[in-house]
């Protein structure tokens, strides 16, 4: 088959391209990457070295181009800032590839993909904890709350209507009159009806006729209400998906992409500095489930937490790790290509496998 005279000069111009592409000079300085803390991604050991399922790749990246670069430990937003405004010329760890910061630089094409995980406790913890977390938690005392403050208006203006002709029962001074109200509209509400007081007067009998009626519903709304909270707090340990997540406690990592998603789907949660803090909290019970990158979260868990916590089968969200790089890097074209032959390679599989047991 032969090409037509267009064919041959559109190949020729994409060559040309091609090459240039590829021969475009490096820079001849040491180049500055950034990193941070994020197993197996990214870790330093006790001497200051850089280890990690990242790092080793750039590392083999850097030799095949021979670059020389220098590393400079940072946080996840001096990583991201760094590589913004080109102070930073590279950024390596486990950096997830978001449209949001393919605006503000450039990436790699991807090494490692994978999502958010949900990591919770192995073993149901003991129902006991669980019901007095449950009774002292906040949306219980709320609970509480709410149905003393109707309460004590009920018994007020039962006090006001009965003040003066119901003397007896209930007069004496304000916050005696009052109590007395308070007293009287709780049993009403219960059912319980000790009969030691009772309104007298037209007003007071119509306020105690509606309150009765009222306070049947309220004590009905609040019986499951404590129902429907215990048994949340007894399945906390239950998590078996995203789906359960509105219903338990959630912890994550601030400045994530995990928190991200998270307030996109509107769930609440509790934020933590590091993926080791949220760890610790799911371990002590005060959350039921950690949401964070499946791969770190396993690598923890297989290093601390064997048999106590476990990462779910199912995925969040799908993410993309890469090599982050400053906006119209001359360094992208090259570094893809090395990357591209590397993750193709046995050996990649078998970094793989040797830190996430994949």
């Amino acid at each position: 088959m032969t090409l037509s005279w267009r064919g041959l000069i559109g190949f020729s111009i994409l060559m040309i391209v091609s090459v240039n592409a590829q021969q475009q000079p490096l820079p001849q300085r040491a180049l500055m990457v950034g990193t941070k803390e994020a197993p197996p991604f990214s870790m330093k050991e006790p001497d200051g070295n850089w280890i990690g399922i990242s790092i080793d790749l750039w590392r083999q990246i850097a030799a095949e181009l021979d670059l020389t670069y220098e590393f400079r430990e940072l946080d996840l937003k001096q990583l991201l800032d760094g590589v913004k405004n080109h102070s930073l010329d590279v950024a390596v760890a486990a950096l997830t590839i978001t449209p949001e910061r393919e605006k503000n630089f450039d990436f790699t094409h991807a090494y490692y993909m994978t999502g958010l995980g949900i990591a919770v406790a192995s073993k149901a913890r003991n129902p006991w904890f669980a019901v007095i977390r449950r009774f002292m938690s906040f949306a219980f005392l709320k609970i509480l709350l709410s149905l003393a403050l109707v309460l004590l208006v009920v018994g007020f203006l039962v006090w006001w209507f009965e003040r003066k002709k119901n003397p007896k029962q209930f007069n004496g001074n304000i916050a005696k009159g009052i109590g007395s109200g308070f007293w009287w509209s709780a049993v009403t509400m219960t059912t319980v009806g000790y009969g030691d007081k009772a309104p007298i007067t037209f007003a007071g009998r119509f306020a105690a006729l509606i309150w009765m009626f009222v306070g049947i519903i309220l004590i009905s709304s609040f019986t499951a209400a404590i129902t429907s909270s215990l048994t949340v707090s007894q399945l906390g340990s239950m998590v078996k998906g995203p789906e359960d997540l509105p219903r338990v406690t959630v912890g994550t990592i601030i400045n994530t992409t995990s928190e991200s998603y998270l307030e996109q789907i509107r769930i609440s949660y509790l934020p933590y500095k590091t993926p080791q803090e949220g760890l610790i909290a799911l371990k002590k019970g005060e959350i039921d489930a950690l949401v964070y990158d499946a791969p770190i979260l396993r690598y923890y868990i297989q290093r601390d937490y064997i048999g106590s916590l476990h990462v779910l089968p199912k995925r969040l969200l799908r993410q993309n790790y890469g090599i982050a790089l400053t906006s119209n890097s001359l360094l992208r074209e090259q570094i893809n290509v090395v990357l591209l032959q590397k993750i193709r390679e046995k050996a990649w599989q078998d970094k793989l496998f040797q830190y996430l047991g994949e």
